[in-house]
């Protein structure tokens, strides 16, 4: 059976993933060996943002909801390994 991808669960997912690229910190200095992958996980993060408001705008939706669980992912993945301040409370991110 076919499952069609849900609007309104589409724009809750990218509230909160764009809620979550607003609160990330990059946490590691800037002389630090770390820091250019620190950058590197937040650009991908947005890049994977800004492809699902694309495929959005196409009427993609279901490659806009893949671009947007990846965007997350590396937002979780950088606030896991240290690369990220999150905010631990607000239930954005898999550290919290």
């Amino acid at each position: 059976m076919k499952k069609e991808i849900d609007e309104e669960r589409l724009k809750k997912e990218f509230e909160v993933t764009g809620s979550a690229l607003k609160k990330v910190k990059i946490a590691v200095p800037e002389n630090s060996h770390l820091r250019k992958a620190a950058e590197d996980f937040l650009d991908m993060a947005e890049r994977y943002f800004s492809d699902a408001e694309h495929f959005m705008e196409k009427g993609d939706l279901a490659s806009a909801f893949g671009a947007l669980n990846y965007a997350h992912a590396w937002l979780d993945a950088g606030a896991r390994l240290g690369l990220f301040e999150v905010d631990r409370k607000s239930g954005l991110f898999v550290v919290d």
